[in-house]
Order: structure tokens, then C-alpha cells, then sequence
């Protein structure tokens, strides 16, 4: 296996994480607030695509899944007036608490949909790379330097992270 087979099996981890507690998962459990923290397993979910989609989507020469496929549009969250670049980073408790999905509707098939979309657009940029590409310096101000497949890793670990995170509250007996 070369490392370009290792970052596609590693897009597809946040996917396979969050199919082992998905089906079990209700709209109440996804918008609840274990604690009253404003980050709910529904957040949790977004923010992992949307940190993946701004971060990857620039990289693959692309626009970010979330508008060219009219998530930000199908998506109701409310007055948070999320805009293009937001993707969870510093929001207020306001703003975070509007990632919900309806209690009818397909609202948490579409917070799944976005988030597969992301990862698939993720695997197959991922797929036209080269060996070489990895090693190709995207950002100079931290040292070292960070590379392509440095930045590819950071995203994707993070958003498995968000969805291990969301895994557990899922796991919660009773969602508070």
C-alpha cells in the first residue's frame, strides 16, 4: 500500500466511524446538549465536514462542497448567518446552537449527506495526486514548513476526532 492508498483509507474513516451509532441516532439525540455545552452531536457531525470541506477544497482547486452543491442553501440554520468560510472555528454559543437538524423531515439525512459528500470529494482529490505532491510545501509560516499530505492528515484526523467525540455522546445511556 503507497501513501496515497493510506490517505484514501484514512477519508474514509470519519464515514465508517459515524455508521457504527448513525442509524441510531434520532433528531432529538443529534440537537441534544450533553452538559449544556453548545456543541451538539449534530455540530460535532457539521463541523467535521465543514473543517474538511474549507480546508481540503482549497487545496484540490475546487469549490467547497457545502456551496457548489447548495448545502449552505438546504441547510436551516436560523439567524447563525453562517457564511461561506465558517466552519465552527470561534462561534458563539448562539451560533453553535443553530446547527440543528428538524425534528421532521430529512433534516439528519441531509447532515449526512453533506458530510459523505465531503469525504468522497476528499478520496478523490486524493486520487489524482502523485507520491511528489505530499512533499509540496502549502504553508510557510509554521516550522517546519507543512506539506500537502501534513495538511491532508491534520484535516482528516481532526474531523475523526469530532466524530469520536460524537460517537460518545451517542454511546451516553440517556442524552441529557
Amino acid at each position: 500500500m503507497n501513501s496515497l492508498e493510506v490517505l484514501k483509507d484514512l477519508a474514509a474513516r470519519p464515514g465508517q466511524a459515524a455508521d457504527y451509532y448513525w442509524e441510531n441516532l434520532d433528531p432529538a439525540a443529534l440537537n441534544a446538549h450533553p452538559g449544556g455545552h453548545p456543541n451538539s452531536v449534530a455540530w460535532l457531525i457539521w463541523h467535521a465536514a465543514r473543517e474538511t470541506d474549507a480546508q481540503i477544497a482549497p487545496l484540490a482547486g475546487v469549490e467547497q462542497v457545502w456551496t457548489s452543491q447548495g448545502f449552505d442553501r438546504r441547510f436551516d440554520l436560523g439567524d447563525a448567518d453562517l457564511g461561506y468560510e465558517d466552519m465552527g472555528l470561534g462561534q458563539n454559543d448562539s451560533a453553535a446552537r443553530s446547527v440543528r437538524v428538524p425534528e421532521t423531515g430529512d433534516g439528519k439525512a441531509l447532515l449526512r449527506e453533506y458530510f459523505d459528500a465531503v469525504f468522497r470529494m476528499t478520496s478523490e482529490w486524493i486520487g489524482t495526486l502523485g507520491e511528489d505532491d505530499l512533499d509540496r510545501v502549502i504553508d510557510e509560516s509554521w516550522d517546519p514548513p507543512v506539506t500537502l499530505g501534513v495538511r491532508v492528515i491534520s484535516a482528516i484526523d481532526d474531523a475523526a476526532q469530532h466524530v469520536g467525540q460524537a460517537a460518545y455522546v451517542a454511546g451516553m445511556p440517556e442524552v441529557p
